[in-house]
Protein backbone atom coordinates (compact mmCIF):
# COMPACT_ATOMS: atom_id res chain seq x y z
CA UNK A 1 0.00 0.00 0.00
CA UNK A 2 1.09 3.77 -0.46
CA UNK A 3 0.77 6.31 1.52
CA UNK A 4 -2.55 6.66 2.66
CA UNK A 5 -3.66 9.97 1.24
CA UNK A 6 -3.72 7.94 -1.98
CA UNK A 7 -5.53 4.34 -0.89
CA UNK A 8 -7.85 5.05 -3.39
CA UNK A 9 -5.67 4.96 -6.37
CA UNK A 10 -4.87 2.18 -8.30
CA UNK A 11 -1.48 0.53 -7.68
CA UNK A 12 1.27 -1.03 -8.44
CA UNK A 13 4.79 -2.17 -6.98
CA UNK A 14 8.12 -0.93 -8.06
CA UNK A 15 10.76 -2.72 -9.93
CA UNK A 16 14.43 -2.47 -10.66
CA UNK A 17 15.15 -0.11 -13.71
CA UNK A 18 11.62 1.51 -13.32
CA UNK A 19 11.75 5.08 -14.58
CA UNK A 20 9.32 7.37 -11.84
CA UNK A 21 8.53 10.56 -11.69
CA UNK A 22 6.91 12.77 -8.64
CA UNK A 23 2.97 12.94 -9.33
CA UNK A 24 0.40 14.89 -7.62
CA UNK A 25 -2.62 12.68 -7.12
CA UNK A 26 -4.82 15.25 -6.24
CA UNK A 27 -5.37 14.00 -3.31
CA UNK A 28 -3.33 16.42 -0.65
CA UNK A 29 -0.09 14.58 -1.40
CA UNK A 30 2.23 13.65 -3.77
CA UNK A 31 3.81 10.05 -4.54
CA UNK A 32 5.69 8.08 -7.50
CA UNK A 33 3.91 7.26 -10.94
CA UNK A 34 5.32 5.39 -13.84
CA UNK A 35 7.37 8.07 -16.36
CA UNK A 36 5.92 6.56 -19.30
CA UNK A 37 2.78 4.16 -18.10
CA UNK A 38 -0.63 5.60 -16.68
CA UNK A 39 0.33 8.49 -14.44
CA UNK A 40 -2.96 7.53 -12.14
CA UNK A 41 -1.39 4.12 -11.36
CA UNK A 42 1.02 5.09 -7.93
CA UNK A 43 3.84 3.33 -7.71
CA UNK A 44 4.40 1.97 -4.59
CA UNK A 45 8.38 1.70 -3.39
CA UNK A 46 9.22 -0.84 -0.52
CA UNK A 47 11.68 0.69 2.17
CA UNK A 48 15.32 0.56 1.61
CA UNK A 49 14.70 0.59 -2.47
CA UNK A 50 17.35 3.32 -3.77
CA UNK A 51 16.48 5.40 -6.02
CA UNK A 52 18.66 8.03 -8.16
CA UNK A 53 16.97 11.03 -9.42
CA UNK A 54 17.80 12.87 -12.77
CA UNK A 55 18.63 16.06 -11.11
CA UNK A 56 19.19 17.16 -7.61
CA UNK A 57 16.18 16.71 -5.11
CA UNK A 58 14.01 19.93 -5.24
CA UNK A 59 11.21 19.97 -2.28
CA UNK A 60 8.63 23.18 -1.37
CA UNK A 61 9.32 24.88 1.77
CA UNK A 62 6.35 26.40 3.58
CA UNK A 63 4.44 24.75 1.06
CA UNK A 64 0.88 26.05 2.35
CA UNK A 65 2.24 30.27 2.68
CA UNK A 66 2.73 32.00 -0.40
CA UNK A 67 6.56 32.75 0.54
CA UNK A 68 7.94 29.68 0.23
CA UNK A 69 11.34 28.49 -1.21
CA UNK A 70 12.74 25.70 -2.87
CA UNK A 71 15.73 23.35 -0.93
CA UNK A 72 18.11 21.17 -3.00
CA UNK A 73 19.25 17.64 -1.77
CA UNK A 74 21.71 14.85 -3.43
CA UNK A 75 20.63 12.47 -6.61
CA UNK A 76 20.38 9.98 -4.69
CA UNK A 77 18.18 8.77 -1.66
CA UNK A 78 16.95 5.57 -0.26
CA UNK A 79 13.09 5.57 0.23
CA UNK A 80 12.03 4.69 3.87
CA UNK A 81 8.96 5.17 6.06
CA UNK A 82 8.83 7.85 8.99
CA UNK A 83 6.09 7.73 12.03
CA UNK A 84 4.94 4.60 11.00
CA UNK A 85 3.20 4.30 14.50
CA UNK A 86 0.30 7.27 13.52
CA UNK A 87 -2.51 7.01 11.76
CA UNK A 88 -3.67 9.50 8.82
CA UNK A 89 -0.06 11.07 8.42
CA UNK A 90 2.41 10.85 5.80
CA UNK A 91 4.47 8.22 6.30
CA UNK A 92 6.64 8.08 2.83
CA UNK A 93 10.23 9.50 2.42
CA UNK A 94 13.34 10.11 0.83
CA UNK A 95 16.47 9.43 3.42
CA UNK A 96 19.95 11.02 2.15
CA UNK A 97 23.38 10.12 2.51
CA UNK A 98 23.83 12.35 4.77
CA UNK A 99 20.95 11.31 6.76
CA UNK A 100 18.16 13.73 6.10
CA UNK A 101 15.23 12.89 6.01
CA UNK A 102 12.31 14.77 3.70
CA UNK A 103 9.10 13.68 2.96
CA UNK A 104 7.96 12.44 -0.61
CA UNK A 105 4.41 14.92 -0.88
CA UNK A 106 6.73 17.61 0.05
CA UNK A 107 8.57 17.48 -3.25
CA UNK A 108 8.39 19.30 -6.78
CA UNK A 109 5.94 17.96 -9.05
CA UNK A 110 7.83 16.40 -12.44
CA UNK A 111 11.09 15.24 -10.94
CA UNK A 112 12.14 11.63 -12.74
CA UNK A 113 13.78 8.91 -10.77
CA UNK A 114 15.05 5.32 -11.27
CA UNK A 115 14.76 3.05 -9.29
CA UNK A 116 18.46 1.40 -8.96
CA UNK A 117 18.04 -1.56 -6.11
CA UNK A 118 14.95 -2.98 -4.37
CA UNK A 119 15.93 -4.00 -0.96
CA UNK A 120 17.56 -7.42 -0.11
CA UNK A 121 14.68 -10.18 1.07
CA UNK A 122 14.44 -10.08 4.98
CA UNK A 123 16.53 -12.82 6.77
CA UNK A 124 15.27 -11.85 10.11
CA UNK A 125 12.06 -11.20 11.60
CA UNK A 126 13.52 -7.18 11.96
CA UNK A 127 14.41 -6.90 8.62
CA UNK A 128 10.42 -7.85 7.63
CA UNK A 129 9.19 -5.22 10.03
CA UNK A 130 11.29 -2.44 8.70
CA UNK A 131 10.72 -3.47 5.13
CA UNK A 132 6.89 -3.31 5.60
CA UNK A 133 5.16 -0.54 4.33
CA UNK A 134 2.52 1.24 6.63
CA UNK A 135 -1.56 -0.38 5.72
CA UNK A 136 -3.92 2.19 5.73
CA UNK A 137 -6.37 1.05 8.72
CA UNK A 138 -9.97 2.85 8.14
Amino acid sequence: MCDYSIKAERTRDAAVDDRLVVHDFGTGTKGFASQSGDPSVAVCVRPGTEIAFDEPVKMIENMFMFDHTEKEFPKTAVFAQINKDVERMHHDCLQFPDGQQVLLTSLTVGQTARVLQLPAAPKTEEEARVQERVAYVG
